[in-house]
């Protein structure tokens, strides 16, 4: 069902966008349900992460004018045929990008940026471990990981999942419900333990992987896609000198937006000379938005859900 709302109007800082596509992400269902740590209030448009058409700037924008293609990051407010946000949040897309890429590319990208090249500052080398491989956060891991030339081991729920993690550059791969992870990632790293987790899941997961870090390693916590949020013994922590880190996307916009625009900057850059490639596992038009967020519900996409309306 569908509701006609007035066209936002840019604020003096602000960009306006005649939105082309809309990638889904777990936070916008969270959103929905009332379960996320940012509750706008009802009735709301829902989904931050858009490309397509500057259609007006505010008097103080600079960077942009009306027709450049971008990309951008608004929170909420991006299901809809126009979305509005701060000039700061938006990145002019290169040509030749596609706006369903770079709807995929925001959120997922930068997050696995900002975790593993800003808080984990992971080297060549290093061997990364990331879960929930097949989804869309954790894909993005994988091949940032492997582009910038960690040793990547992809998990799972199931085999079948993992084959797209090998084309995105995973070198190794656990099926956790058919092998004993703790011992297999022992196995792959003659018993030293990962240098990195990068971790979008949580529960049982997060768990184990205070059993698969090596000295010194670091735990990156980028959500809690399984439901349950763990808890930490610090005796772990003190045996390792294991960093544990949390890592939430508003917050670098709402406290260090210069980061963020760093990233996705470099991002695009990557995506241009072929280093990274959004992997987009289904597309859906503009008239079916309810049934792409059901789809996404069911935590079976391999990749991102982008909703398209052009």
């Amino acid at each position: 069902m569908f509701d006609e709302l007035p066209e936002p109007q840019p604020g003096p800082y602000e960009v306006k966008i005649r939105v082309e596509a809309v990638g889904l992400n777990l936070p916008d269902l969270l959103m929905i349900m009332g379960r996320y740590q940012a509750k706008p209030p009802f009735p709301f448009v829902p989904c931050g992460e858009v490309a397509g058409e500057v259609a007006a700037c505010g008097a103080e924008v600079r960077e942009f004018a009306e027709g450049d293609r971008v990309l951008a990051l608004c929170g909420t407010g991006g299901l809809a045929e126009y979305a509005q946000t701060e000039a700061k949040y938006v990145w002019h897309l290169p040509n030749g990008m596609k706006a369903e890429t770079g709807a995929a590319l925001g959120v997922a990208y930068s997050t696995a940026y900002l975790g593993l090249v800003s808080r984990a500052q992971m080297r060549p080398g290093e061997k990364l471990l990331v879960h929930g491989a097949a989804g869309g956060m954790g894909l993005a891991a994988v091949n940032l990981g492997a582009f910038l030339g960690a040793e990547v081991i992809a998990t799972a729920s199931n085999t079948d999942k993992l084959a797209l993690a090998k084309q995105q550059g995973a070198k190794h791969l656990i099926a956790y419900l058919e092998t004993d992870m703790i011992e297999t990632v022992r196995q792959l790293t003659q018993q030293k333990g990962v240098d990195v987790v990068y971790d979008p899941v949580g529960g049982d997961l997060f768990d184990q992987s205070l059993h698969c870090v090596g000295w010194e390693g670091r735990l990156l916590s980028v959500g809690f896609a399984s439901g349950r949020i763990p808890q930490v013994s610090i005796n772990r922590l003190l045996m390792n000198g294991l960093s544990i880190s949390g890592l939430f996307l508003g917050g670098y916009k709402h406290h260090q937006p210069a980061r963020l625009q760093k990233a996705l900057s470099e991002l695009i850059r990557w995506h241009n000379q072929g280093g990274i490639r959004p992997h987009i596992a289904r597309i859906f038009p503009f008239e079916e938005a309810r049934q792409a967020l059901t789809y996404f519900a069911r935590r079976e996409t391999l990749g991102k859900v982008v909703v398209c309306l052009s």
